[in-house]
Parts: structure tokens; C-alpha cells; sequence
């Protein structure tokens, strides 16, 4: 393979192709502006969090778009989505409203550095939406605890760091002994103790009873602070003395309890195991004295996971101490804990170290745009620096950077960054036993290399030269030639890839795309187009089928070998390959008539019918097929398929590519019969 280039710097401000207006960064800019519109009119703002921006970051609201677009994929109105995005930013990352907070809350608010974890809901959402799925994941502080009158249940009432109301929970009884039955003040679980909680289950309000209470839940966590005495001292009382060095090797027959304090090193995926399909998950400890051990989660337990984070210090009271054989194993350790019926945690999170960093001066340059009433970026939110998150080797976290990232702006380590272009050539990388994909993508400052990795194989169905991006979570570093290079991982946290040129909604939604002629397409042409088009005589010699790679979509081929290898994923796919359409098809409005080409599912959406029933047909009933189809009307997402760096890369790939289209330059993306 080629060695990566530099991203590739252009100065666009005085170039045609900068002007070109894309109605979906139009909204996003709209929407941005409407909800800091919202904050700044906020009276009740606390006045710490005003002193940083703390509106929506761009990559949260374009996320939610996508989301939104995807369970709609009829078609969304601007109201719809500006209601969306205003409710889910108010429920989940507003940390504007204090509104009859108590006491304890406050205290520990000013002190609150800790990063929020995946999946955490607040307890105001829990109200609004009268349920809570187990998954979910609760960051509590006890406000208060209480027996239930005329019984000996206890009970912790939870507020947390977002909400103004709260809730009550029925504490599971494996933890009652952290609770002071003379003096509820003075236990474990008191009042102003934060907890993590998942696995939860919301008992709704019934007639006669009109609060909603969580029930108990076994997978409770209790966060401990080591700056504070009395959790210091429960620190080194009870888990300082035992090692993991120390556990002897008849630990599991004797019956002896243990209490270990060690830190997160990491945290393994979910596996299966056994014909039951028993899920697990490895957590990788490492005591004080640099002895390891796997942490094991079956079943249900599994669902602690999501309030670990590596980094964080976790104290383990009386886990159950098991063999490598007992617990079917693969494994060179002899030894490894689980999560027993006595077990109960302790966490000291990872806080992350913070870095100012100095925003982009790309923000004035190219953040903004005129589509669909947007304000311009004159009246955006005012921020020279932000505070970012990074950790002890000087990577900063990128996911709540506020505003859009362009390439010009990548560097050595950053991660969680999210970038908007559109793509100018991939290929797989085939020198390495890995599932890696190379993929050049450039906006309008410039274009940068990514690596894709899969788990096991592409997931992302069809991608091609031209077709616009969203792609997030994406790790920057230098290359030993000096280059400024993307990796995106499958299975991390946050990374997603979106394809906007194949998104249904695209063409439902007229909030979110502008029509365009078929006369302002040119060769420059770096946006996708959607443009409503009549069907032209449509000619039988340009319909054509053939072999399909039914997870990227595109070609096949057979090998000398008899195998079926995909043009694009380079790799074997005899059970994957599916027959499609192979298109050209002249399209016509009133200004100009072009020739374009597709493939797919927008093949058969143009012609009305599907590969199998139309060669079913005979050859004169196709051809009379096709005459029938002339001036039926469609709206179409069309790109430049032709735009590529042939100088970089595979360009034995990128000739397979090009044969799908020949010398068609225009691709029709996505396609919707107009009623």
C-alpha cells in the first residue's frame, strides 16, 4: 500500500465549490442557534457553568439528527426535530436547572469533576417518560434514608446532579448492613452518598398509590472519595491488607473472605459461553503491587460493567474466589474472582485530567451557514478556549468539543473527534489478517486518511466514492512519516459512521435538503444533490444485472478458482452474494437532461420492480416494461462518484471501483417515487 499522505490543505475562501450550500449543515447551524437561544434567556443558570459554553456541542446535535432520521425514515419536519433535540438536551446534558435542589446535592455539585457515564438517565426523565429500561444506568446521591413505617424495609430517596425531583428506592437487602438501623446518618449509605445503580425497574404509580418508587436492585455500586477521612479510613481498614499475591491456592475450599482494592485496566467485551448462551464479561484488575487478576460478570451481572471505567479504583468486599477450572476458563491464571451472593463494590472513579484548549480558528472561517434561516456564526456562542478532558499521556477527548472539527484542525492525539465530508476513495487493506478498510474522506479545508476496523467484517453497507459522511469517534495520531492519520474502531464507544447520501429521511425531509436543478451540477460538485427528475426513455441494453456482495454492495466477481471475491471488501463471499440491477438511466427536468447510473435497492426503486420479477419477464415484455416507465417522476440523491485522489492509495481498487459506473460520473444515491 501507498504511504498516507498529508490532509491536504486548500484555501477554498475565493473557490465556487466553497460556495455551494449544504441544507443539512444549514439546519444543524439553525438548531444550534435556537437552543443557545434558549440558554442564554435561562435566568436560572448556575453561574460556575456560565463561565464555559455549555450548550449542545455540534457532533451531539448532528447525532441526534441522524437518530431521529433513522426511526423516521418518511420524513421529519424542522418542528420535529427542534422539539426532539430540545427535550432530549433538557433531559439528559442541560445542568442549567436548579430548581429546589437539597442541600447535599449543592455541596457536591461544586466539586463534581467526574465524566458522565454512557447511558445514564436522570431522574427528572424517569417522571416524563414513566419508565426505565434495566439497561439503564442511574448516578445517584442519597438524600435521605427511611425504614417504611410498620415494616423493616429501608428505603434511600435519590436526587441527582440534573434533576429537580426525586425518587425513592427499595434497597435490596444485600446491602442493608451498610445502613446505621440506630442512626440512618451515620452508615455506609447515608444521607449525601453518591451511588451508581443499573438494572433497575420502575414500580408506576397504581390507584391508591401515587408515587413512583424504583424497586431493588442487586447491581448497586458505592462511590467512595479517597480526599475524604471517613471513606480513607474504611479504605484502609477493610481492603489494604489483602493482595492478590496473597490468596492461596485452596482459597476456594477454605472458605476465607477477602477484601481487595485495585484499579481497572481494562474491560473486556461481551462473550458467550456454553449451549445456554450464558453471557460474560473480564475485568482485568491490578493491585498495588502489580499483580493482576480477571474479575469475571456472568448472566445478569454483566450489566455492572457500564458503571466501571477504566482508570477508576475498585474496592471488592468478599468476591467469590474461583479456579480456572471451575469456572471453565481458558486461561494461564490459576486463579480468578466473581461477582458472589456476598460480594459488594466500592468504586473510586477516574478523573480525568482537564486541558484548555484554544478554539480552532476554523470556527470563524468556515463554522456557519445561510441555509434554511440559520443564524451565522456572528451570533453563535462567544468561546475563545474550552475545557476538554484528556489523560496522563496528553490525549484530549474531543466528543463534547462544541463546535464542527474539519480536517485542518486534527493533530496528534485527539480522540472522540467527528468529521463531515464526503469520500474520495477506499479500499481494504489487505497486508494485515485484521478486517481493515483505508478510507480517504476531505472537506472543504482539506482530506485526511482513516482506518476502519471492523469486529468481523464491513457492517456499513453501501459506501462509494462521493457519498457524503458522518463519522465519529475517530482516534488522530502521527505515523512514523510525520502524517496526521485517523483510526476508527467498530467496537469503541461512540464511533459511529453514517452514510447521509443513502439516508431515507434525506429525501422525505425538506427541512433538511434544498432542491437543486440538474443544471447545477458540475464537475465540482462536492455536496449531494437532491433534485426531482423525470425518467427519460430508459434503453433495455442499460439494464443489467448482476452478482452483489450483500453486505457493501458492491460487486462481485468469480475467481479463476471458482470462488466469488467482492471487488471492494477483497475477500470470499459465496454465502453473502445476492443478484441486483446494474443501472444507467437518462434523467430529465426543466433545465437539462443527464445520464446516470446506480445499483441496488435504488435501482429497483427507479425501475418500479424487483431484479427477480423483472427477468422473469420475457425479453419484448422488459423492453415494453421499460417504455412504460417514461416520465415518471422521482426525487433523487445524486453525487459525483468521479471524485477521487488517483494518485493516492489502491488504484487496483479504485479501477474495480470504477468499473460499476464506466465513465457515468453521476450516481443516484437514493431514490423515491414522488406521488
Amino acid at each position: 500500500m501507498a504511504a498516507f499522505m498529508d490532509p491536504i490543505i486548500t484555501d477554498n475562501d475565493n473557490n465556487g465549490e466553497a460556495e455551494e450550500e449544504d441544507a443539512f449543515l444549514g439546519f444543524i447551524d439553525y438548531a444550534i442557534s435556537i437552543l443557545t437561544s434558549d440558554e442564554k434567556n435561562d435566568s436560572d443558570r448556575d453561574v460556575e457553568s456560565s463561565r464555559n459554553y455549555t450548550g449542545p456541542s455540534w457532533n451531539w446535535i448532528v447525532s441526534r439528527i441522524i437518530k431521529t432520521c433513522s426511526a423516521y425514515s418518511s420524513g421529519v419536519t424542522a418542528a420535529i426535530l427542534l422539539s426532539d433535540l430540545s427535550q432530549a438536551w433538557n433531559e439528559q446534558y442541560q445542568f442549567g436547572f436548579w430548581k429546589r435542589k437539597p442541600e447535599c446535592i449543592t455541596q457536591l455539585k461544586k466539586k463534581h469533576r467526574r465524566a458522565r457515564l454512557p447511558n445514564a438517565v436522570t431522574i427528572d426523565s424517569i417522571y416524563e417518560k414513566n419508565f426505565l429500561s434495566t439497561s439503564s444506568i442511574l448516578e445517584a446521591v442519597v438524600v435521605d434514608v427511611f425504614v417504611l413505617p410498620g415494616t423493616n424495609i429501608y428505603m434511600l430517596s435519590l436526587g441527582d446532579f440534573w434533576s429537580s425531583n426525586t425518587i425513592d428506592l427499595y434497597l435490596h437487602r444485600r446491602y442493608y448492613d451498610l445502613v446505621d438501623p440506630v442512626s440512618p446518618d451515620n452508615g455506609i449509605l447515608k444521607k449525601g452518598r453518591e451511588i451508581f445503580l443499573t438494572g433497575c425497574c420502575l414500580r408506576t404509580a397504581t390507584e391508591g398509590s401515587g408515587c413512583r418508587r424504583l424497586l431493588p436492585t442487586e447491581y448497586l455500586v458505592v462511590l467512595l472519595d479517597e480526599n475524604q477521612d471517613e471513606d480513607a479510613m474504611l479504605l484502609g481498614a477493610q481492603f489494604c491488607s489483602d493482595t492478590f499475591s496473597s490468596i492461596p491456592l485452596d482459597a476456594v475450599d477454605s472458605g476465607a473472605s477477602y477484601s481487595f482494592y485495585a484499579r481497572i485496566v481494562s474491560i473486556g467485551l461481551i462473550e458467550t459461553h456454553g449451549r445456554d448462551g450464558v453471557q460474560r464479561r473480564q475485568i482485568t484488575l491490578v493491585d498495588d503491587e502489580g499483580v493482576s487478576i480477571k474479575f469475571f460478570l456472568w448472566g445478569e451481572q454483566v450489566l455492572l460493567v457500564n458503571l466501571f471505567s477504566v482508570g477508576g479504583m475498585l474496592a471488592l468486599d468478599r468476591p467469590f474466589v474461583a479456579s480456572a477450572a471451575e469456572s471453565s476458563m481458558e486461561m494461564c491464571e490459576e486463579l480468578c474472582l466473581e461477582y458472589g451472593t456476598l460480594t459488594q463494590l466500592y468504586l473510586v472513579p477516574f478523573i480525568q485530567h482537564e486541558e484548555q484548549i484554544c478554539v480552532a480558528s476554523t470556527q470563524n472561517r468556515f463554522q456557519g451557514s445561510r441555509g434554511l434561516n440559520a443564524a451565522s456564526h456572528t451570533q453563535g456562542p462567544k468561546v475563545s478556549q474550552v475545557t476538554l478532558p484528556c489523560n496522563s499521556e496528553g490525549t484530549v477527548d474531543f466528543s463534547n468539543y462544541p463546535f464542527r472539527s474539519f480536517v485542518i484542525d486534527l493533530h496528534d492525539k485527539m480522540t472522540g473527534v467527528s468529521l463531515y465530508g464526503i469520500v474520495t476513495n477506499m479500499f481494504r487493506e489487505i497486508k494485515t489478517g485484521e478486517t481493515v478498510f483505508v478510507l480517504r474522506m476531505e472537506d472543504k479545508t482539506g482530506a485526511v486518511t482513516v482506518k476502519l476496523q471492523f469486529v468481523t467484517s464491513w457492517s456499513l453497507g453501501r459506501l462509494n466514492l462521493g457519498h457524503t459522511i458522518y463519522i465519529s469517534g475517530l482516534t488522530c495520531s502521527m505515523t512514523s512519516q510525520k502524517l496526521i492519520e485517523g483510526s476508527w474502531f467498530e467496537k469503541d464507544a461512540g464511533a459511529s459512521l453514517v452514510n447521509l447520501s443513502c439516508l431515507p429521511s434525506l429525501l422525505n425531509s425538506s427541512c433538511l435538503h434544498k432542491l437543486s436543478c440538474l443544471s447545477d451540477l458540475s464537475g465540482l460538485t462536492n455536496i449531494t444533490r437532491i433534485c426531482t427528475v423525470r425518467l427519460d426513455q430508459v434503453e433495455h441494453f442499460h439494464v443489467n444485472s448482476r452478482l452483489s456482495h450483500s453486505l457493501c454492495g458492491h460487486v462481485v466477481n468469480k475467481m479463476p478458482n471458482g470462488y466469488q471475491q467482492c471487488n471492494f471488501c477483497r475477500c470470499a463471499c459465496d454465502d453473502e452474494v445476492i443478484s441486483t440491477f446494474h443501472l444507467q438511466i437518462p434523467l430529465v427536468d426543466d433545465s437539462t437532461k443527464i445520464l446516470a447510473w446506480c445499483t441496488g435497492p435504488t435501482a429497483a426503486e427507479l425501475l418500479q420492480i424487483s431484479h427477480d420479477e423483472y427477468y422473469e419477464l420475457p425479453e419484448d415484455e422488459q423492453a415494453m416494461y421499460l417504455y412504460t416507465l417514461m416520465n415518471e417522476r422521482f426525487i433523487v440523491a445524486i453525487v459525483n462518484c468521479s471524485r477521487q485522489e488517483e494518485s493516492y492509495g489502491d488504484t487496483d481498487n479504485l479501477d474495480n471501483l470504477n468499473q460499476e459506473n464506466g465513465t457515468v460520473i453521476w450516481e443516484i444515491a437514493r431514490a423515491l417515487k414522488c406521488e
